[in-house]
């Protein structure tokens, strides 16, 4: 069976990591410890008294000053290695964590999974080749030295590099080398680590030239494995589940994140917020279990890009400068029509351009057929209609002949909205309110591609209520606008009560917003 020496690299949280270890060991795995130089003295004493006792954990024989970015990451990584390495000779896998991890399986499946299959697990992507990299440095991370930390010696780390550059000081990789990167959380099995081992005191010019590349966490054990091993015998993934947001920072798990987490087809995951106590505390229970069966739906990534584009969907319509000084025209009145459900919607835009001379399109940032009228190619793509929102809806106002338009939109274009609100023209604001059921939430959940047809019924329904309270968001958001001319109509509400509103919206006699609040199946999904 399989056993693991975790490598673990830590700076802080003396009784996370106490607590850490010794659940690790409490499944008969090791673990070796590299406690940051930098961190405090009072904390690394504290973490040792309680753990030296214990012959499952290890700590490196030289402790590091750490900094992100720098070779000091991987020499850290490697005194731990060594430690375990010496310390273990019954681990068949070293397992690189941090004080941030947490497993999402029980020890069980994680040792039933390594014994599968006899292989290493590393991201090992071409550095010249492939994308991993998305900003900054690329192949400057390799040809240029790097001496100093970029995020505490910033004016050392530019002047440095600009010399370089100046004076074309460049050099080449080591020719029988070709450098691969990936993510830093690996597990690799004994023979790979210690050739590995071996390969650095055979090869001192390699360790010297990663030692002053920028960020070598990323590219060291990332070249070196598929160099000394079998690319058949290397599955180029993480066994660690992270996430990134936009601005290149981990993602942090909180307590609500518990069920999410176990259906990723991970065996770790970082980060886990130190303030997500019971998180902790049932991912470290979940660790001692006996169970060996999860349910794997991998949804996260696409579920965070979902949830997080909801607050930024607006913004693709910022104002462009050409359009700053625009307007849709003083004496103007925009009515904005606001509903998730947009068949709700197209019905009553249906039934206002058919009892009032008022014309109504739909949504015509999101659909192609919007009931747009010929405008000479402007409207033929969304991508259009977003670059000149307001000279496209000025247009509309001239096409129609008109004083009084109607558009559709969705709530989640909140950025859109507000756009049209702070125009000279008047703008009035409708919100269809609507109800979620579930068959609803399970059609949103296909629509938007956060389940495909093969996803399990169980799996959909756990996203729903995440899904249902974002829908619902949207309208708060909506309602949260402080706009003087603001209407709301429901399924819920009496007719009555929907003709008063629209007659207020529309500015139309109460006989026509009988007729309006009446049509046919509105509300029906």
């Amino acid at each position: 069976m399989a056993r693991i020496a975790f490598i673990l690299l830590c700076h802080k949280d003396p009784k996370g990591i106490i607590a850490q270890a010794r659940r690790l060991t409490g499944s008969g795995d090791y673990v070796a410890i590299h406690f940051d130089a930098r961190a405090s003295a009072s904390d690394f004493q504290a973490v040792h008294r309680a753990l030296s006792p214990d012959r499952n954990v290890v700590f490196a024989a030289r402790r590091i000053r750490c900094g992100w970015g720098e070779w000091s990451l991987v020499a850290a990584t490697l005194e731990a290695v060594r430690a375990a390495v010496a310390a273990f000779p019954a681990a068949t896998h070293f397992y690189m964590l941090s004080g941030d991890c947490m497993p999402i399986k029980s020890a069980r499946h994680a040792h039933d999974f390594l014994d599968a299959e006899d292989l290493d697990y590393i991201e090992n992507f071409d550095f010249f080749e492939s994308d991993w990299i998305k900003t900054g440095f690329k192949e400057e991370r390799l040809i240029y030295r790097f001496w100093f930390n970029e995020r505490t010696q910033k004016r050392r780390f530019y002047a440095l590099y600009e010399l370089q550059k100046w004076l074309g000081l460049t050099r080449q990789v080591p020719a029988d080398i070709r450098v691969m990167i990936g993510s830093q959380w690996w597990c690799l099995r004994r023979q790979t680590v210690e050739k590995v081992l071996a390969f650095c005191e055979a090869r001192p010019d390699v360790v010297r030239f990663f030692a002053t590349t920028w960020i070598p966490d990323e590219t060291f054990f990332q070249t070196l494995v598929p160099h000394v091993v079998p690319r058949r015998e290397i599955r180029s993934r993480t066994l660690t589940f992270l996430m990134f947001t936009d601005y290149g920072m981990p993602v942090t798990f909180y307590n609500d994140h518990y069920d999410l987490l176990l259906r990723q087809d991970y065996l770790f995951a970082r980060k886990i917020s130190a303030e997500a106590i019971a998180l902790r505390r049932r991912l470290g229970a979940l660790w001692q279990e006996d169970t060996t069966s999860f349910p794997i739906a991998n949804e996260a990534a696409d579920l965070y890009r979902y949830l997080t584009r909801r607050g930024r969907i607006g913004r693709r319509f910022g104002q462009r400068f050409w359009e700053a000084e625009g307007s849709l025209g003083r004496g103007r009145t925009l009515v904005m029509i606001v509903a998730k459900k947009w068949h709700v919607a197209k019905r009553l835009t249906a039934a206002i351009r058919l009892h009032t001379g008022i014309p109504a399109v739909n949504y015509l940032f999101n659909e192609l057929e919007a009931e747009l009228p010929d405008m000479g190619g402007t409207e033929t793509t969304l991508a259009k209609r977003e670059r000149h929102r307001r000279a496209l809806v000025r247009m509309l106002f001239e096409q129609f002949d008109s004083r009084c338009l109607a558009i559709c939109l969705d709530p989640a274009a909140l950025g859109l909205i507000q756009d049209f609100l702070g125009d000279a023209a008047e703008s009035r604001l409708l919100l269809i309110e609507s109800d979620f059921d579930d068959d609803y939430v399970r059609g949103h959940i296909h629509r938007v591609g956060l389940a495909g047809a093969h996803s399990s019924p169980d799996h959909v329904d756990q996203l729903i209520p995440m899904v249902r309270n974002d829908l619902e968001q949207e309208a708060e958001r909506v309602r949260d606008l402080d706009v003087e001319d603001f209407e709301t109509i429901s399924k819920a509400a009496p007719t009555k009560a929907n003709a008063a509103a629209l007659q207020r919206i529309l500015e139309v006699d109460a006989d026509t917003a009988h007729i309006l609040a009446g049509t046919d199946y509105l509300f029906d999904d």
